[in-house]
């Protein structure tokens, strides 16, 4: 996160338009993220929503919840060193300072992501009963968690950040 201040830091006398423009353009931000970056940067802490995963878990239905404490149980049990935080209003885990894995929910599905393209890419193949996009995943609210798909694509994200 300390390189993404130090490029709003670069960018503190920019609009907020223009600031929102050149995390989408230049990074590859989704409309969200930048906005939550930029939001952040501002100082505006009106965006925070959840300061836990329970919090988060309180505010999807049920069978959400249960599909992705099920999947982040996968991966924090795997990896000991594994935290599973708060970022974007999401839930996301860390290992070592690196996103490694993150969810979001929606009314009709969750979205799932390694926080890599090219480990989604790697494993696309495998995932053909499944909604497949650049950078997520797209699963039902009741999926029944393919542990060992999740537990793969972590292995190769966690690859990718040595």
């Amino acid at each position: 996160m300390s390189y993404w201040f130090s490029v709003m830091k670069d960018l503190e006398g920019a609009k907020y338009p223009e600031q929102i423009a050149f995390l989408r353009e230049n990074h590859g931000f989704s409309q969200a993220h930048a906005n939550a970056l930029v939001m952040y940067s501002r100082g505006s802490l009106s965006a925070k929503r959840f300061n836990t995963p329970t919090q988060f878990y309180q505010s999807v239905g049920k069978d959400q919840a249960k599909t992705m404490r099920a999947i982040f149980k996968a991966i924090t049990t795997k990896y000991p060193k594994a935290e599973l935080v708060i970022a974007w209003n999401q839930p996301m885990v860390k290992i070592d300072g690196h996103y490694v894995f993150g969810a979001s929910a929606s009314s009709k599905h969750i979205l799932i992501s390694p926080w890599s393209p090219d480990v989604i890419a790697a494993f696309a193949p495998k995932m053909k009963d499944l909604v497949v996009k650049k950078k997520t995943i797209g699963v039902p609210n009741d999926w029944e968690v393919d542990t060992k798909l999740i537990l793969a694509m972590v292995k190769a994200r966690l690859a990718e950040c040595k």
